[in-house]
């Protein structure tokens, strides 16, 4: 009975060990900086569906041509119409640790969820910026805000929600 309890003691601290490696080894993993980790986190944080032309299309195929140039399909609603950023012409006038104090900052109108940057760690978005500015050239302004009530001169998508009858 004592041998059946030290060996199930010796597997519960084994197993306590081995978790232990593999937080370690995540968290190292997670402080890991590299464009393809930005490449990675702008696919899965969902940038290319707004700020790549054609992502979705093309089924989430990411074509670094057209990679994070901005989009001139404008979102419509009770703020007025919005574009999609440039963000290789955002993150060119930066440095890393300018982008990454930008990044947790920024305030955007609707429809970009500026808050969820700011949960991202620091070596995620220096990942991100990584990646961005390894793309090369980065392009042309997309067309500016337009104000509400304003027509925009592009193509928009209407984001208010109808009126429903009373």
């Amino acid at each position: 009975m004592t041998q059946r309890r030290l060996s199930g003691q010796f597997y519960a601290i084994v197993a306590v060990l081995l978790s232990l490696c593999a937080a370690t080894s995540v968290r190292a993993q997670d402080s890991t900086v590299s464009a393809v980790r930005g490449l990675r986190l702008s696919i899965v944080g969902g940038c290319h569906d707004c700020h790549t032309e054609g992502f979705t299309l093309a089924e989430g195929v990411v074509d670094p041509a057209k990679s994070l140039k901005g989009s001139g399909l404008g979102f419509q609603g009770p703020w007025g119409t919005t574009y999609a950023a440039n963000l290789r012409l955002t993150a060119a006038g930066m440095s890393e640790d300018e982008f990454v104090t930008f990044a947790k900052s920024f305030k955007a109108r609707p429809p970009m969820p500026w808050f969820n940057m700011r949960p991202m760690e620091d070596a995620e978005l220096r990942s991100l910026y990584r990646y961005i500015v390894s793309l090369g050239d980065p392009g042309d302004p997309v067309p500016a805000y337009v104000e509400s009530g304003k027509s925009p001169a592009t193509p928009f998508i209407v984001l208010a929600p109808p009126r429903l009858p009373e």
